[in-house]
């Protein structure tokens, strides 16, 4: 674990720029070279990515995937999901798969991506998170295993002002405590489209939700359930890194961490009861 640093590679990915405009050429054609390599006609996994208003932040995500050390065939497939900056503009100058989806939420994103997608198995990645070179990997392998369906990543936080490593770290191992307890009775809940990878499949039969909610990811591995195992992907060098953007909602460091243990509080002792079973197709919770 990275306590008071993030890991070199990332910042080889981390771009200054601060729109599209911005973006050199020759930044582009690095990527694409690399992109042109590492992406097959006939893949056997299909990266979906969702994106709203990421005209900087896709290009980082790209950077990262184009380096992933692997001999599985892959494609990339981007959904621009309704941006209103420079998304897609970024897009059509990465050698991806661009699709366009109206309908505001990553549900109906990824519902597209996936009917699109021309691999046995579907990773889903986050547009404003940098990819470590064995996270491919290390994913299917846990993906391929006999009876699981679905598999889901951890995931780390970039340092920035307010928001130091070591305070981070401390927070990323209190998350990664309570996602072993979650996973015995709830592993939906571990389940988040930053780092998550199912069956496509089985993720055809039992589909996203198609309007704008928070957990399209968890409804969909709820579902993918009944039809296997989840697995969780716990090596440390296929940690995905991301932006503090959900913590920074809070105001602040502390804000974050103890709005974050009072919800896991009150869920605490709903653990040791089955989950009633509801249709994650129209239920709010």
């Amino acid at each position: 674990m990275f306590i008071f640093n993030k890991p070199k590679w990332v910042d080889s990915h981390k771009f200054k720029f601060k729109r599209y405009e911005d973006i050199p050429n020759k930044v582009f054609d690095e990527i694409n070279a690399r992109l042109n390599l590492v992406q097959k006609r006939d893949p056997q996994v299909s990266i979906i990515i969702a994106a709203w208003n990421e005209e900087v932040n896709i290009l980082n995500c790209i950077s990262s995937i184009s380096c992933m050390e692997t001999d599985i065939p892959f494609e990339i497939i981007v959904v621009n999901n309704n941006s209103n900056d420079n998304t897609q503009k970024t897009v059509y100058d990465l050698h991806v798969t661009s699709l366009f989806e109206a309908v505001q939420g990553c549900g109906p994103a990824r519902q597209l991506g996936q009917e699109h997608a021309n691999g046995k198995y579907i990773l889903l990645a986050d547009a404003d998170c940098i990819y470590p070179p064995c996270w491919l990997d290390a994913m299917i392998s846990k993906l391929k295993t006999e009876g699981v369906v679905c598999v889901y990543g951890r995931y780390s936080f970039i340092d920035e002002e307010g928001y130091p490593r070591w305070k981070l770290f401390i927070l990323e191992k209190l998350k990664d405590f309570i996602a072993e307890f979650r996973h015995l009775r709830r592993p939906y809940l571990n389940a988040y489209g930053i780092s998550m990878g199912y069956v496509k499949e089985l993720g055809l039969k039992v589909g996203y939700v198609k309007y704008k909610i928070w957990g399209d990811d968890g409804r969909l591995c709820f579902d993918l359930m009944k039809y296997g195992k989840v697995s969780q992907v716990k090596l440390t060098a296929a940690r995905v890194w991301t932006k503090p953007r959900t913590l920074q909602r809070d105001g602040s460091f502390n804000n974050a961490l103890i709005s974050r243990i009072k919800i896991e509080l009150s869920r605490f002792f709903s653990f040791f009861t089955p989950h009633p079973p509801h249709d994650t197709k129209t239920s709010k919770n």
